[in-house]
């Protein structure tokens, strides 16, 4: 019995010897890779990109060892992270036979010397199995950008809300071009009796709870029908190119004055653009608050534009996908709007306010009512659709001491069947009736040829208007019989 059991170690001790010896065998052995390069999405120097994964297998019979090096600095901080170790390089590490282990890349581009506003990282992981050496490309694009961030310190006040904010300060009258893009992080604050502007072709990205702040001074957004300005967020994955919520507003406060938004695409944020109460239209002189023209908003996590006691116009303007108003004229105010396009198709939850808002009281927070008076709210060859039964929402306070005026003229409109429309309120509407986007899914709001809205627009509108002759992509219009939105059809 006991030379069985010596016997039964002896080639256990064996048998267990030999699997050591083959346990690793890295003369020619060869690693599979998941990719055999790695292309990082774009991203702006000192701004880190998200992370990539290479996996790296060994599809050997037998376990494995490799060294792995990451090349040298080359315009970034390259990093990596081999199975949960941070590092530059490691060795022996081991791979058991039939399996895998996982790398993770990140990159930090320097600000690059280069004139040129886009530049290219690369770099290479090298991993060297006994005799083998293999390698793996990295390649990051980068921007080199302006970047304003916060460098001032204040306390504002807006109505009964007081806040503190770490913001950039600019110049009294600065220029921003589109030599290279600008990327905010916090605020940009315009201060009184100063001025932005921002000429044609410029992209601003801003960061998360980003965004410009004017105070009692001007924005002037410069964009041209075939140079736009585009305001989005600092992502630029391709995973967040429809995602709301990105960064916060362009935020009009009391007092501003003359902002003009002309040509611009704005997109991702909480609420577009927020224009404050202005003290009385005596103040400036019935002029808007904001004048803006041929511009987009889309995907806003909130509102998309957003009076507040103010005097707005709007000529040529798309206004979509939006989490809760389109527009949002609130707390009265004078609000003209011609030729504009406000479909709500949002499809990120379910939206459960209409597109416009027509309000003219607020609740404070002492509880009390406020009211003021909508002085006139006026939508000329406009649409206004989306997928409620009611994309418009009246909300009048019930003394009826403050007035609430508000008139359609040549719309097509989505509204409770059971509003009276027969009266002074609405003239010459198509209520309820589908529009025939082309493709509304997809954002495409040109008209469809069966479209009720083509022709059905009022010429004395347009002719009164120079902007309006031209719809948003600069196509003349029928100036008899415009179409209705934003888009004259073409045949």
């Amino acid at each position: 019995m006991k030379m069985k059991i010596i016997y039964i170690t002896i080639i256990s001790f064996i048998l267990f010897g030999c699997k050591k010896d083959n346990l690793i065998n890295n003369g020619d052995a060869e690693l599979s890779f998941s990719n055999d390069s790695i292309i990082f999405d774009m991203t702006f120097h000192s701004i880190g990109t998200s992370t990539k994964t290479l996996t790296v297998y060994n599809q050997n019979n037998f376990n494995v060892t490799t060294n792995i090096y990451l090349g040298e600095e080359n315009g970034g901080s390259f990093r990596i992270n081999v199975d949960g170790i941070s590092t530059k390089s490691i060795e022996d590490v081991e791979i058991p036979a039939n399996d895998s282990i996982f790398i993770f890349l990140e990159v930090t581009p320097y600000e690059n010397s280069s004139t040129d506003s886009v530049f290219l990282l690369t770099n290479q992981i090298s991993f060297i199995t006994g005799t083998k050496t293999q390698n793996i490309v990295i390649a990051a694009p980068g921007r080199n950008a302006f970047f304003h961030t916060p460098d001032t310190y204040g306390v504002f006040v807006i109505g009964s809300d007081t806040f503190g904010l770490n913001y950039s300060k600019i110049d009294c009258f600065e220029e921003w071009d589109n030599t290279k893009p600008h990327v905010i992080y916090g605020y940009v604050v315009v201060e009184p009796e100063c001025q932005l502007r921002i000429l044609e072709g410029s992209n601003i990205y801003l960061h998360n709870n980003s965004g410009i702040l004017v105070i009692g001074g001007s924005l002037k957004v410069l964009g041209q029908a075939n140079n736009k300005v585009t305001f989005q967020g600092d992502r630029l994955e391709p995973w967040y190119e429809n995602i709301p919520g990105q960064w916060d507003r362009i935020w009009l406060l009391p007092g501003s004055k003359e902002n003009e938004i002309n040509h611009a695409i704005i997109r991702n944020g909480n609420t577009g653009v927020h224009v404050d109460t202005v003290a009385s239209a005596v103040e400036i002189g019935n002029k808007p608050n904001l004048l803006i023209n041929n511009t987009i908003i889309e995907n806003m996590a909130s509102i998309g534009l957003l009076g507040q006691g103010t005097i707005i116009e709007g000529n040529n303007l798309v206004i979509n996908k939006c989490g809760q108003y389109n527009l949002a004229c609130n707390i009265g105010g004078i609000y003209n709007f011609n030729h504009c396009t406000f479909t709500n198709y949002w499809n990120f939850n379910t939206r459960q306010t209409p597109s416009i808002l027509l309000n003219n009281y607020y609740e404070g927070s002492n509880g009390n009512i406020y009211e003021r008076d909508l002085k006139k709210a006026e939508f000329n060859n406009c649409i206004i659709d989306g997928y409620l039964s009611t994309e418009v929402s009246f909300q009048q306070e019930t003394s009826n001491l403050y007035s609430f005026n508000y008139k359609f003229n040549n719309c097509l409109i989505k509204i409770d069947p059971n509003m009276d429309t027969d009266n002074q309120n609405f003239n010459n509407v198509i209520l309820n009736q589908s529009v025939n986007f082309i493709d509304y899914l997809n954002d495409d709001f040109h008209l469809e040829n069966t479209s009720p809205a083509i022709n059905h627009g009022d010429g004395d509108i347009i002719n009164n208007n120079l902007i309006l002759q031209f719809d948003i992509e600069g196509n003349l219009r029928d100036v008899v019989s415009p179409d209705l939105g934003a888009y004259e059809y073409l045949n």
